[in-house]
């Protein structure tokens, strides 16, 4: 469907007898997604995706949730939360999708497109607990998930009323990314509000990922102001391991008190790298800037003569155990993205770790 683009579109998102209701500018409504409505389709609503279940979808309005009605052969795979559509107003109809200004997404083990997580997302929460649950090399998994997205990530540190000096633990993460915030928090404090306002503004759609436990339910009740059979149903972790158990089972969209609107995920354990292209590059940028350097242009940083980035090792300014993870990760990606292979015309997709 074509569309021009920088229409101006009026929508009706005040209420004469209401002032308080919320608008679709506080959904994250913007320009962005106005200017791709052709004067056709000024009748449609729009709408922003809040459940996505294996047969049926659920949107939001400015005032109220409604169940999709979809059209036949719609796949809700190709539907992700967060995601803005326009319906027709009196039946809930699906017309279409519109394009997003953000995707995460992850391939995983197995599969053959990639599982949606959000869509048009502006910032990613990475949680992870004040205890043995903190796994750098997993927190890199997310922040390429998010460079690759388009999406600003900041940790979120949570039980920090659990130890007495989180420093060591924040010291463990902030120099994982160059000007990566991190902040430090108790989900279940009203403090957690005031720490995580800067992202969290009217119009604002923040996401909140992390393994099971690390309180991100607990987290979205303290945004949203959800208490009682509202409340999203929160979980402890194992003291042996420190590992917890999934309390969100699904992906869900909630207004947050006061402006904005969060993205709850299922915890994730295991986070496949894979259709990355500049993920890796913002990530490792420290190896990225050195790689020109080498005198190979296919230097692999392990052996070669002449390799600046094994020179930054040798010197003490690269961490060798930064290298060592940068290294996986980049052959687990080239390893997990499928190829198109055969003639022009022709071409199809080559399974992903199938490189013969």
């Amino acid at each position: 469907m074509q569309w021009r683009k920088n229409i101006p579109i009026q929508v009706d998102v005040t209420s004469e007898t209401d002032p308080h209701r919320p608008t679709l500018a506080a959904l994250g409504w913007s320009p962005f997604f106005a200017a791709q409505i052709a004067p056709d389709e000024a009748h449609l609503q729009p709408l922003r995706i809040s459940n996505v279940h294996r047969s049926r979808m659920s949107a939001q309005s400015a005032d109220e949730t409604l169940r999709l009605v979809l059209p036949p052969q719609t796949s809700t795979a190709d539907y992700a939360v967060g995601d803005w559509v326009l319906a027709e107003p009196e039946t809930a109809l699906l017309v279409r999708r519109l394009d997003r200004s953000s995707l995460l997404q992850r391939r995983t083990e197995g599969a053959r497109a990639q599982q949606l997580i959000a869509a048009n997302v502006d910032t990613l929460f990475i949680a992870t607990s004040c205890n043995d649950d903190l796994n750098p090399a997993r927190i890199e998994r997310y922040l390429a998930l998010a460079n690759e997205a388009g999406t600003r990530p900041v940790i979120v540190l949570t039980k920090v009323d659990k130890v007495d000096d989180p420093a060591f633990w924040r010291d463990q993460v902030t120099g994982l990314q160059r000007g990566l915030e991190v902040v430090s928090l108790d989900a279940t404090s009203e403090s957690a509000k005031a720490i995580l306002a800067p992202w969290c503004g009217a119009g604002q759609t923040v996401a909140l990922v992390g393994s099971s436990g690390v309180g991100k339910s607990s987290l979205l009740n303290t945004l949203t102001d959800k208490t009682g059979e509202e409340a999203q149903l929160t979980g402890s972790i194992r003291e042996d391991d420190a590992k917890g158990r999934h309390t969100t089972t699904s992906r869900s969209l909630h207004a947050i008190s006061g402006g904005g609107t969060v993205i709850d995920t299922p915890g994730i354990r295991t986070l496949h790298v894979s259709d990355l292209s500049i993920g890796l590059e913002v990530l490792f940028a420290e190896i990225t800037e050195l790689a020109p350097e080498c005198r190979f242009r296919d230097c692999t940083h392990a052996h070669e003569p002449g390799c600046a980035v094994q020179a930054a090792v040798k010197a003490g300014s690269l961490d060798p155990a930064r290298l060592e993870r940068w290294r996986k990760l980049s052959e687990e990606n080239i390893s997990n993205t499928p190829v198109m292979t055969g003639p022009r015309g022709n071409r199809k997709v080559k399974p992903a770790g199938n490189r013969r």
